[in-house]
């Protein structure tokens, strides 16, 4: 076990709530959820591959707390209606009262499904997030967007409801398979993009060795994005500004999602990765950053070995306008116009709501071209 624990403390009045990363929290689980408990039990949403990787050892680390699990099917195909509906039949037949725990143990599907189940359960029960992906570490545990997918797209069902506490388990990572690892790295590095040039410099420097197990690396690398997503959270709890800074590539993203049918063609933090290099492409044509700084970003994925252009996702993808379509059904849309993420630098990220669709056309027909 590491020798430190990190807090960042996610500071929302009375709905405040801790966030802890290092190594080893599985084991010490009774310990930060028993003072949440009016009675001691929990029940435990997951899915059935982190069943089988993570619940005995939570289950162990809870110790004399009485604990109840459901393992719903791995996937992004699971965060749908079908699923949903079922945790949520599960927890009221486990007879799950408003003062009890929901726990998430699991991937960013997980999260936001049992985040949105606990959300709607009774009007609201607390739940704790046990993310155990760096994508939903670094990303979707903290901040209480909870949700699941429609056909007409990503996330487009859900309501904002705060975690009680994340326990970050930085140990848990290292089960992870390579590409699922690296598909949560897109998220870490949309952090450095979207506002802090040294971090991205630092992840530039020690990406790889991070990749390869690094556990001090690891941890600061958890520990900076989620002190980043805290600080905007805070100030834009229900995404009316600042926090739509945090979708950096992710107009992209949900529409490359959505056309590969949330498959395994193509990994969420994949999509981010490939939408982060469009998006500073797309600031670059429209005059606001210089080449180098997408060349950088695209030079920095590729080193790590990630997705960068459509031509690395699989299989057919639909035409330029059939994308632009899928983009205006994002959530991030207002007023009928696209919202997107661009940037002057690297970290130095804006929301821009005046891209004209003609230049963002152009960009996705030269990067289907390149296919």
């Amino acid at each position: 076990m590491t020798a430190t624990t990190d807090t960042v403390r996610v500071d929302l009045g009375q709905r405040s709530y801790d966030v802890r990363i290092g190594a080893g929290l599985l084991a010490r689980a009774g310990e930060e959820i028993g003072p949440l408990l009016r009675r001691r039990r929990v029940a435990v949403l997951t899915d059935t591959t982190v069943a089988g990787l993570h619940l005995e050892a939570l289950r162990a680390g809870l110790g004399g707390i009485e604990t109840v699990a459901l393992a719903l099917p791995p996937g992004e195909a699971t965060k749908g209606w079908a699923e949903f509906s079922r945790a949520v039949d599960w927890l009221l037949e486990q007879k799950v009262e408003r003062r009890d725990v929901v726990v998430a143990l699991g991937g960013g599907v997980i999260g936001d499904l049992a985040g949105f189940a606990a959300a709607v359960l009774r009007r609201g029960v607390r739940f704790v997030q046990i993310p155990t992906t760096l994508l939903a570490q670094v990303d979707s545990s903290v901040g209480g967007k909870t949700g699941i997918n429609s056909v007409h797209g990503k996330n487009l069902i859900g309501a904002f409801h705060q975690p009680s506490l994340v326990l970050a388990d930085t140990s848990v990572l290292e089960t992870l398979p390579a590409r699922d690892f690296l598909s949560g790295y897109g998220e870490v590095v949309k952090y450095g993009l979207l506002g802090d040039a040294r971090f991205f410099d630092w992840l530039e420097a020690t990406g790889p060795s991070l990749a390869a197990g690094d556990r001090t690396a690891r941890q600061h690398a958890v520990r900076r994005s989620v002190e980043m997503k805290a600080r905007i959270v805070e100030r834009d709890e229900t995404e009316e500004g600042d926090r739509a800074l945090l979708n950096l590539g992710h107009t992209f993203c949900h529409a490359l999602e959505t056309a590969t049918g949330y498959s395994g063609r193509l990994l969420h933090g994949e999509g981010v990765a490939v939408g982060c290099a469009l998006a500073f492409e797309l600031s670059q044509r429209l005059g606001l950053c210089s080449q180098e700084a997408p060349s950088r970003v695209r030079a920095h994925l590729r080193a790590m070995g990630m997705k960068v252009d459509l031509a690395d996702i699989p299989g057919e993808l639909p035409g330029a306008e059939a994308l632009m379509a899928l983009m205006a059904q994002d959530k991030k849309v207002m007023d009928g116009r696209l919202r997107f993420i661009l940037a002057r630098a690297i970290g130095e990220a804006f929301v821009a709501t005046d891209v004209p669709g003609e230049v963002v056309l152009g960009l996705l027909r030269d990067a289907l071209a390149g296919r």
